[in-house]
């Protein structure tokens, strides 16, 4: 049994878009799981009957959801440490707090992403061994999806900080992608050791030395192969500057070749089986790795279908017990280093 908080002031759209993605999230997830709608009591409850009217909602769906109420919000032009301070009763907060006391099993957000992580750091703390939490983005390649992180949390980040999102990456892709033994690869100029700048080249170095199972350095081209000249990729390292602008380049190339095939003419069946995979809301949400637990968070504009989806990723990783599993791991290398 999953129990799962849905901050449902957070997003461009909320309440109504959180609200309405959990309910369809509980009309596909077992009856044994269940939600926390965190956020401001009288307009949630307004929201949800709204929704729920004419008996639209799934069977037994109100029974499995429990709002809790959080009078405060934080806005995504909120500055994350002050925000969190400021605004202790905010549904972010109230939310993450829920998880920290184990009252909830996973956390999921929309709203402002530096807030989600500074208050997961803050509340669920980091495991041991690691200096920086890192975001996991699924990316779509020409063979299967692949793991990218950092995503953005960290824009700046020294060599033994990349070895530690190679290891939090190896973790989630066996984990949720079901990939053991998941091959990493190292996001550079060149595939050659050599190539990058100071902290790429000595993360190499100690990758290299290090108990996983890294193919090497992966150019930019190799993430849409899905490979380099050596091997198949499951996981790409990187600092989150170049991650952040990775995924948000990648986010912008179907809207331009939609755009060129229609005007090109092709039939709409063609140009939505070529670009499966692409929408960010068939995957939902990101997990924040490193911390202790399950901190999943969504883009801002998500839809209904992608907080669905988030939902089903923080289940997907409460299932998995994903988080003892990189405890272990963490303190496995901290006895090998020792």
């Amino acid at each position: 049994m999953a129990r799962i908080a849905l901050d449902a002031m957070g997003g461009d759209h909320a309440p109504r878009v959180p609200i309405a993605g959990a309910l369809l999230a509980l009309a596909e997830l077992p009856p044994q799981h269940s939600l926390f709608l965190v956020g401001r009591r009288d307009r949630l409850a307004t929201e949800l009957e709204a929704q729920c009217a004419g008996g639209k909602q799934p069977p037994g769906a109100l029974e499995r959801i429990t709002i809790i109420d959080a009078p405060d919000v934080i806005d995504m032009s909120d500055k994350p440490s002050a925000a969190i301070r400021a605004k202790p009763n905010s549904s972010m907060v109230v939310g993450l707090k829920l998880h920290a006391s184990g009252t909830a099993d996973a956390f999921v957000s929309a709203g402002n992403t530096g807030a989600q992580m500074a208050a997961s750091i803050f509340l669920l703390k980091l495991h041991e061994g690691l200096t920086r939490p890192a975001i996991a983005a699924f990316f779509p390649t020409a063979r299967k999806p692949l793991v990218v992180l950092d995503a953005g949390a960290n824009v700046d980040c020294s060599a033994e900080e990349l070895v530690q999102f190679a290891r939090l990456g190896s973790v989630y892709a066996q984990d949720i992608l079901g990939r053991p033994n998941a091959a990493i690869g190292l996001l550079s100029i060149g595939e050659e050791p050599e190539k990058g700048n100071a902290a790429v080249k000595e993360a190499h170095r100690l990758l290299m030395q290090a108990d996983l199972n890294f193919i090497g350095n992966v150019e930019g081209r190799d993430i849409l192969a899905g490979e380099n000249a050596r091997a198949p990729v499951d996981v790409v390292v990187c600092d989150g500057f170049v991650g952040n602008v990775l995924l948000k380049f990648y986010e912008s190339v179907p809207g331009m070749i939609v755009g060129m095939l229609k005007g090109a003419g092709s039939p709409p069946e063609l140009i939505a089986r070529t670009f499966e995979g692409f929408d960010y809301s068939d995957y939902g949400g990101a997990p924040l790795l490193g911390v202790k637990g399950v901190s999943i968070i969504s883009h801002g504009s998500s839809s209904p279908r992608a907080i669905q989806n988030a939902l089903g990723v923080a289940l997907r990783a409460v299932e998995a017990r994903m988080d003892e599993h990189i405890g272990r791991r963490l303190d496995r290398t901290a006895v090998r280093n020792a």
